[in-house]
């Protein structure tokens, strides 16, 4: 297995007319090989088992929107004298082109770090060739919502110049191995949010080249988590269905794809709704087209919001009082609690001096979780201060707060009854002289 990890971002080339045109893209790679194909001691058992190239991926023909600065951008130049020992892949990506790739084409400018990964990719022995190869690539962007998987097939190459010593490919006169696109698979996320018994929506399409690769597509999304995997839903169709044969098999309910969608568009995005805690893990969409097929990894984080209440909101204090506060049917965990409070006097609230204490966590049966946090108030704290609870969770934009007041104690009510009581004795007392 091959693997190439960018080091760097380099250079451009562009041309076309002035209201739109194409670029060379250029990524500065690794390529990484299971040593065990090299006569090592094999098989991904260590740092050892792999060895490390330099190599350089150039995509050819990359698009460019009318609305893209040009300016910076300097011409992409090969080396002068080929040499068989550097790894130089180019691609040709218009025919599927890369869908919302402008944003690789500024990612440099922008201090945005780019991550390249290929690997080799190996259908049947139908296919194989000692001038035919496949490579499977990997494209994403720190802190960007772009994602696309590409397949990668070699093109003769006219007069090769020599072989690859490393890849044992034919080289083009200026030292590179020649590669088209022929299939792309992609999603405009990487992770998503949703609430629970809500609705999501797990964007993945594909591409591929105007000559279907095989007359099937076969669509699957699975998930993992917490180290365990399960079919989610699965769907295999002829890509010239006219009379609806697609076989749909959904193992979790209230789950589709459109296959109509897959079909017009190559929107192979999965559905859901009435999600539930246990709906949350790293989904994988898989497109499969005959011998050839590519994956998107979304992480899905459901969430629901606590209820936040106070056990009163009016405390009157003739002696010292618990007060609690409940967080109620939230998820995830990470929920936490704190205690402030504000005098009659003061403009701005502080940490209450008392020591809180916690519940343990308390899970429900649809997943949910409850936490309360108990105080003792003196009952020397003065009339008017307010004490609020203040409720930090991941799903909550701004903590959540609620406050309870401390008034004045009423008299009480014993002396009430003794006053009723003597004066109704005097009463009857001067009546019965």
């Amino acid at each position: 297995m091959f693997l190439v990890i960018l080091l760097g971002f380099s250079v451009m080339r562009v041309y076309g007319g002035e209201s739109a045109g194409v670029a060379d893209l250029v990524l500065s790679c690794v390529l990484v090989e299971d040593g065990a194909a090299h006569g090592g001691t094999g098989g991904g058992g260590g740092g050892g088992g792999f060895s490390r190239t330099p190599a350089t991926l150039v995509l050819k023909d990359v698009s460019v929107g009318p609305d893209q600065s040009l300016e910076m951008l300097t011409p992409f130049i090969p080396a002068s004298e080929p040499d068989p020992e550097l790894v130089l892949i180019e691609a040709t990506v218009s025919k599927p082109d890369i869908p919302n790739s402008d944003v690789l084409l500024h990612a440099d400018c922008n201090g945005q770090e780019v991550t390249c990964e290929m690997s080799r990719f190996s259908p049947n022995d139908a296919l194989k060739t000692p001038d035919q190869a496949f490579f499977m690539v990997s494209l994403s962007i720190e802190g960007v919502d772009f994602s696309a998987s590409l397949i990668l097939q070699t093109v003769t190459v006219e007069q090769p110049a020599q072989r690859h010593s490393k890849l044992g490919l034919p080289l083009s006169q200026s030292g590179s191995v020649q590669t088209e696109v022929i299939m792309v698979v992609y999603s405009n996320v990487r992770s998503l949010t949703a609430p629970l018994k809500g609705d999501v929506l797990l964007p993945c399409g594909f591409k591929q080249q105007d000559s279907p690769l095989a007359p099937d597509v076969h669509v699957e999304w699975r998930v993992q988590h917490r180290g365990k995997g399960r079919k989610v839903f699965e769907m295999k169709t002829p890509l010239e269905d006219t009379e609806g044969k697609a076989e749909i098999l959904a193992e979790r309910s209230d789950s589709s794809v459109s296959a109509e969608r897959v079909l017009s568009e190559g929107n192979a995005s999965l559905s859901m709704s009435k999600l539930k805690v246990a709906d949350e893990g790293t989904y994988i969409c898989t497109v499969t087209i005959g011998q050839f097929h590519s994956q998107q990894v979304i992480q899905l984080n459901v969430f629901q919001l606590p209820e936040v209440s106070l056990s009163d909101y009016r405390l009157a204090l003739k002696s010292d009082t618990t007060l609690s506060c409940h967080s109620s049917k939230f998820y995830p965990l990470d929920a936490q609690i704190e205690w402030f409070s504000r005098g009659p006097e003061d403009t701005e609230r502080v940490v209450f001096p008392g020591k809180a204490s916690l519940s343990g966590h308390r899970r429900h049966g649809d997943g949910t979780l409850s936490l309360s946090s108990h105080l003792t108030v003196p009952h020397t704290v003065a009339p008017g201060t307010e004490i609020t609870c203040v409720v930090s969770h991941p799903a909550l934009h701004t903590p959540h707060s609620e406050t309870a007041t401390v008034k004045s104690p009423e008299p009480d009510s014993y002396w009430w009854v003794l006053g009723f009581l003597i004066i109704t004795v005097l009463f009857f007392y001067q009546v019965m002289k």
